[in-house]
Parts: structure tokens; C-alpha cells; sequence
């Protein structure tokens, strides 16, 4: 092996060791889910594999962001954020795509709990955030997201 390359993949093995060190890459992703709740039908069905329940509280703690009209549906901004204390697990379905459950959070942190993601949506449809603390389940108040088509608004 020539002198150069050596240090070409000595630099290289000595960032991935620092990078590994101070957490930047992580060592295991933890993507457990549950399948057969991202494989669900309706809102109903996806609650009941990830909760247990098909009810949840509503609550004034919980608020989402999500953009009144989305000129493109492959990529709609969303944000859930929860001031409920000891948030083990925050969802959110989106109730007129073929599987609704859009996206699931364990965040790993206690305390207000904020998400943020990019969803694809079908269509028009109700979006409905879940929260679940303490064993119970909360949801936010459901928001309409019109989808049109190249931006028409139409």
C-alpha cells in the first residue's frame, strides 16, 4: 500500500472513530415499529395496533402546524408539539390516505415533546395528532389540509 493512500484511510477511519465517539453517527437506530399499525386501513385500526384504544382526550396541550393548502402532497411540513409532562409516544394519522398512519415518534426525552416531519398525502384529508403520557391517550384537534394539484388552489 503506497504512503498516501495509507493516510487517506487513516484520516477516513480516524473521523468515523470521532464521529462514532461523539454520537454523530449512532451506533443502532432504534426503528422499532409496529408494522401492522403502519399497515392499517383506517384511523381507527391504526390506533388500536398502536395503542390499544380507539379513544383518545382531547387536549389543549397538544397543537400541530401543518400548512392550509399543500401545493405539493409528496412533501407537506407537519409539526406536533406536546406540553404534556412524561410524552412517550406521539403519532400522526393522516384519515384519507390508504394507510393513515402518516408517521410515530418515541422521543427520548421527558417534558414537552416537539416533532417535526414531511409527509405525503393522497389528497384533501384530516390530520388527527396523537400523544400518548402517562398511559393515556390524547389527540389534538383535527385539521383540514387541502392538496390541489401543480398549485392550483383548486
Amino acid at each position: 500500500m503506497k504512503r498516501r493512500e495509507f493516510n487517506k484511510s487513516l484520516i477516513a477511519l480516524s473521523g468515523i472513530g470521532a464521529s462514532l465517539s461523539l454520537g454523530v453517527i449512532p451506533l443502532s437506530v432504534n426503528a422499532a415499529r409496529s408494522i401492522t399499525a403502519f399497515e392499517a386501513e383506517t384511523g381507527e385500526d391504526a390506533m388500536n395496533e398502536l395503542y390499544g384504544t380507539t379513544s383518545a382526550e382531547p387536549s389543549e396541550a397538544i397543537s400541530f402546524k401543518a400548512p392550509d393548502i399543500a401545493e405539493n402532497g409528496a412533501v407537506v411540513p407537519i409539526s406536533i408539539m406536546a406540553d404534556i409532562p412524561n410524552v412517550d409516544h406521539v403519532a400522526l394519522l393522516v384519515l384519507n390516505n390508504p394507510s393513515p398512519l402518516a408517521a410515530s415518534f418515541e422521543p427520548v426525552t421527558a417534558g414537552a415533546t416537539t416533532v417535526g416531519t414531511r409527509i405525503k398525502m393522497g389528497k384533501t384529508s384530516q390530520l388527527m395528532a396523537l400523544v400518548r403520557a402517562d398511559g393515556k391517550v390524547y389527540s389534538a384537534t383535527s385539521k383540514e389540509v387541502k392538496v390541489t394539484i401543480g398549485g392550483c388552489g383548486g
